[in-house]
This record gives structure tokens, sequence and C-alpha cells, in this order.
């Protein structure tokens, strides 16, 4: 889940969190995406890949076996437009400290991405350009640090839902630790801000789209 979509609050101190690291994954065997919603995780599926829903932040638990990040993100530089797949190179903390650094997953048409794993919401232009400015970092979301620290982290694919130019608002706080919708915060979204929660809506949807057809690039045979 991107930075911008998930409601999960930072460390009290503004600093970023340590993350405890495993012992590295020996050997391969078949990738699970590891989706924060349940949007995420039905374009997945619908796409043909093995998924679980792991919740904002990635804080339910973790499936065994590799893993790989997907879902959606918020773009912290210009050029990546909503539906924009990319797929990370590396990922970093909110200090710019690296916590994965591996070769990208193979998906046709992904832009190759630094991933800033964040601890909070990341939405407004100015702050992700302090972000992208201090990391490096092309996009971000909240899952791929704990996914880093699991040690079993296969690589992370995203969807670019919301742009420095296209916020997603009070949407921002619409999605529950579990990663099912807060439909309450949907309703007011719409009431006041329309316009911007129609635009972030139409994009999420367009992101989503893009999602099944990536995980076409993971599809498992029948059992």
């Amino acid at each position: 889940m991107d930075a911008a979509l998930g409601g999960i609050g930072g460390t009290p101190n503004g600093t970023a969190p340590a993350f405890r690291q495993a012992p590295p994954l020996v050997g391969g065997g078949p990738i699970t995406l590891a989706c924060a919603l349940a949007s995420e995780e039905r374009a997945a599926r619908k796409g043909g890949a093995r998924a679980t829903r792991v919740g904002l932040g990635a804080g339910l638990a973790l499936p065994e076996g590799r893993l790989a990040g997907f879902g959606l993100a918020g773009a912290l530089v210009a050029g990546l437009e909503p539906g924009t797949v990319v797929t990370a190179t590396r990922i970093v903390d909110e200090t710019g400290a690296t916590l994965w650094e591996e070769e990208p997953l193979s998906v046709p048409g992904a832009r190759p991405a630094v991933i800033c794993a964040a601890t909070r919401v990341v939405d407004g232009a100015f702050e992700r350009a302090e972000l992208a400015a201090r990391t490096g970092a092309d996009a971000v979301d909240l899952e791929s640090g704990r996914l880093a620290a699991s040690r079993r982290l296969a690589g992370v694919v995203r969807a670019i839902s919301d742009t420095p130019g296209r916020p997603v608002g009070r949407l921002a706080r619409a999605s529950r630790r579990d990663g099912r919708v807060r439909w309450g915060v949907v309703l007011r979204s719409f009431v006041t801000e329309p316009r911007t929660a129609v635009r972030a809506a139409r994009d999420a949807r367009r992101a989503l789209a893009a999602l099944e057809l990536a995980a076409g690039a993971f599809r498992v045979g029948p059992s």
C-alpha cells in the first residue's frame, strides 16, 4: 500500500524505525505477493498470482517462503503517472539508508525504481519532494521496510496511484490496518472534497488494473 493511501502513524520522535533483521532465506521457491489492501490482493489473484494480505505497514502475519511486495505506491518525482508499474532495484528508509538491494523482478513494461519504505502518510507535493531529495527514492510505500526485514524479500512491484500533482487528500485515511475499507472516511471524502476524491478514485482504479496485468508475471498453474 502506498504511503498516501495508507493511514499509519510514524514514530513519536519523527525518526525512522530500526527494522529487526531476520536470517536470510536460502534457496528459491514460489513467490507470494504480499499486499496491504484487499483490493490489491484481489487484483493479484485475478492476474493469476499467489497472493496474501499483510495489512498496512505489513502489520499482519507474514506467510512463509519468498515474498514480493505488491500493490499501490505514491510517486515522489515527476514522470511517474498513475498506472505506471515500477519494480524495485533498491529499498531505502526515510533517512536514505539501504534496507534491500537486488536485481529487480522482471515484469513486462515495469520501470526500475528506488522505493522508500515510509512509516507515515506522504501526500503533499512539498513533503514528497523533500523525501525524494533526502532519500533518492522515486516512489513511496508503507510495507517494504518490514518485508525487507524478513530477509525473504524477492522484490517489490508497485503501480503508481498518486503523484505530487495528483494527491489523494482525505482518502489517505480510507484504509483500515487490516487492509479493509473505512467506508465512512470514503463517504466524507466525496462530500467534503469531491473533485479530489473522484480523481483519486479514478487513478486508483487505473493503478489496480495495471497491477492485475503485472500479476501475470507471477502466474501460478492449476494445483
